[in-house]
């Protein structure tokens, strides 16, 4: 007899393949996935068990009609027991006492129902003054508890939670409500391993035109038809840029796609995509791109996964393996075959009879049409005209657009859409709800506003690195906010990920913006608004941006090599950051002319624009804002005399020390290292 696959046969057999499996195992049969295949005898004995089971079944349920009945005492003996242990329960229950960080001693008296006096009497004995109308701490309020035999507990603070139940935008389906779903897929893997060409090959649609240097530009997401059955496909960014974009994709995600090239094997981003779908806690299906090269090698490719604690499904593991050619369209069905049997296992369900709830995948401001968010919908139903809030934005749904871009009236579970309508651009990761009225919208979001306001009030201090240890120690700092200026995109992943492993138990380093170029004015306002300390490397910043630097108190730190930034940060995390000696910039001076001078080189006929340039001083040539040179002068002079200082409204000739590539229009900026006592 030929064999069968384990998914095969639990589709004959009319049950989920999960089913099948457990039932296997009972049997003491050896399956790992429903990729299994099983002997035709195997098969024949299953399919036996399975009807003589449903048989004995219907048998069992005509016979089991008689009702098992208690004596009259012994159930009133058991409904006894039942109250006492309600009414233990509720004793407990009232014995314990909720409070925040903080509590006022008044409050913690009426709560466990004494007078104030005895509260304050019990404080006084432990050492604590404090009046009626002042806070004790947690710690403080647990020992009281105690001396009057109750616990006191620390409130969770679940401030969206509480919002999103205060104005019941949310609410636990009933297992019975639950309807089968479409599965949302997330495609990942490294840059230039084909996969936006494999999306292409599988909704037979041109993406790759569009998109410049052949990388997605932001989160598309598209609708694929399957014998009746919908895919959702999220192409998530493949440059490492967007690393933190793809870790969003997978928080919606409820199976990866992880393309891997046949013919360049396991590479940085692969590692980084694996990471993020394992964290996600989403199956993985791995699919082996560019079969048709004849370099391909697809044994070597499986060696690489294992390694990565992928075992393909021919080893014994648990993971698919699909060899596909986007280029040549071949294995396509075999992976979307694939999908909709890891969707079955997974058992994807949502109740599409209720408000909706989505979340927003991308956003942005539409210069013709406004705030437009793409939301994937996942419970519920929505449709164009509903009152939405997402965030701190709120609105009616004006227009819906699906994947094509055409226009529909209502999205259901998994369906991606674009809406119209919203007040502002949400955030992407927002959840957005679907609410009964205007009246609720607008109180939810002026609630989601006002907290955002507290959340910045509280971080209205700026930080600096030189007091971050003691803010640290006070538990004013909680997250360490860094805005990054480079000369090249590159290096900003490089910090970003070296700075995010230096967080430890107090504080959370995050970096809130990262871009190529000077620092400018508008980096400093950012900084300043956000509470943020700035790193640059090979850049420098404007002079009006040290202006509004001085003026805003922004902490503004540049440097030249990547490691001195780390260290320094690491060392202001711990209390250890000494420095003795800091660079004071004593002068500005623009390039006006340049002369060629036999034996000399280039000299710089410069004008001084602010402070002075003195022959002993270290020099910087800026060209753009971006630091091209670094070293000392070799000469300074006043018309022909050498001068040992030229003064801001003056000119003078100024050559550097072996460097010629001097350029009209550079600037030149005079510093020295100054010794500072702490």
């Amino acid at each position: 007899m030929t064999k069968i696959r384990v998914y095969e046969l639990a589709k004959e057999s009319k049950m989920t393949s999960k089913e099948l499996i457990e039932k296997m195992k009972e049997l003491g049969l050896n399956v790992s996935s429903h990729m299994s295949t099983i002997e035709g005898e195997e098969a024949e004995m299953i399919r036996e068990l399975i009807k003589e089971e449903r048989e004995g079944k219907s048998k069992l349920k005509e016979s089991s009609k008689v009702k098992d009945k208690k004596p009259k005492k012994m159930r009133k003996k058991e409904r006894k027991e039942e109250k006492m242990d309600k009414d233990m329960k509720k004793e407990e229950k009232e014995n314990i006492i909720e409070m925040e960080d903080q509590i006022i001693v008044k409050e913690l008296a009426d709560k466990m129902g004494i007078s104030v006096s005895q509260v304050i009497t019990k404080l006084i004995g432990l050492g604590v003054m404090a009046s009626q109308n002042e806070s004790i701490d947690y710690d403080t309020a647990n020992i009281i508890g105690e001396e009057f035999g109750y616990k006191i507990v620390l409130s969770e603070k679940e401030e969206d939670n509480d919002l999103i139940d205060e104005f019941n935008l949310d609410f636990e389906d009933d297992p019975k409500d639950l309807k089968k779903r479409p599965p949302v897929v997330t495609v990942m893997g490294h840059v230039d391993h084909g996969k936006t060409s494999l999306l292409d090959a599988i909704r037979k649609t041109s993406v790759t035109k569009q998109e410049a240097g052949g990388i997605t530009q932001h989160i598309g997401a598209s609708i694929v038809n399957v014998d009746g059955n919908k895919i959702i496909f999220l192409d998530t960014p493949g440059h490492e840029a967007f690393t933190s974009m793809r870790a969003r994709g997978a928080q919606v995600t409820d199976i990866a796609v992880l393309v891997v090239a046949a013919d360049d094997g396991v590479m940085p981003q692969t590692v980084e995509a694996i990471n993020h779908a394992k964290a996600a806690n989403v199956p993985i299906i791995v699919a082996i791109n560019k079969i048709d090269k004849p370099e391909a090698n697809i044994e070597r490719i499986k060696q690489e996964l294992v390694e990565h604690g992928l075992v393909p499904e021919e080893w014994g593991g648990d993971t698919i393996c699909v060899p596909v050619s986007a280029l040549k369209k071949e294995g396509i069905d075999d992976l979307l075959e694939m999908i909709l049997l890891v969707a079955e296992m997974e058992e994807l369900k949502a109740n599409p009879n209720r408000n909706a709830v989505g979340t927003v995948i991308e956003a942005q401001l539409d210069k013709g049409r406004g705030p437009v968010a793409t939301v994937l919908v996942q419970k519920g139903i929505l449709k164009v005209g509903d009152m939405v809030v997402c965030g701190v934005a709120h609105g009616r749904v004006r227009a819906m657009f699906d994947d094509k871009g055409k226009k529909v009236k209502k999205a259901g579970p998994s369906i991606p859409v674009m809406i119209l309508g919203l007040s502002e651009v949400p955030l992407a990761g927002d959840v957005l709800y679907s609410v009964d009225d205007e009246k609720t919208a607008r109180a939810y979001a002026e609630k989601m506003k006002e907290m955002a306001r507290e959340e910045q009030l509280k971080a209205s201090q700026k930080v600096s690195l030189d007091d971050l240890f003691e803010r640290i120690q006070m538990g004013e700092i909680k997250d360490l906010n860094i805005i990054i200026k480079t000369d090249v995109r590159g290096t900003i992943d490089a910090i970003r990920q070296s700075l995010e492993k230096l967080e430890n138990e107090e504080v959370k380093v995050n970096i809130i913006h990262g871009g190529v170029g000077g620092i400018t004015e508008s980096d400093v306002m950012l900084a300043s608004a956000s509470n943020a300390i700035i790193i640059g490397f090979n850049v420098r910043p404007t002079q009006n941006a040290l202006d509004v630097a001085k003026l805003e108190k922004v902490d503004v730190r540049t440097y030249r090599v990547i490691y001195d930034a780390i260290e320094d940060i690491k060392s202001a995390i711990k209390g250890m950051l000494e420095p003795e000696y800091v660079e004071e910039v004593i002068g500005r001076a623009e390039v006006r002319a340049t002369f060629k001078i036999p034996n000399a080189g280039t000299v710089a006929g410069i004008y001084v624009q602010n402070g002075k340039i003195t022959r002993n001083s270290n020099i910087r040539l800026l060209r753009n804002d971006v630091v091209i040179y670094e070293g000392k002068i070799s000469s300074l002079k006043r018309f022909k005399d050498d001068v040992r200082e030229v003064l801001a409204g003056y000119e003078g000739g100024l050559g550097l020390e072996n460097y010629n590539d001097i350029k009209e229009g550079d600037v030149l900026e005079a510093y020295i290292i100054k010794e500072v006592e702490r």
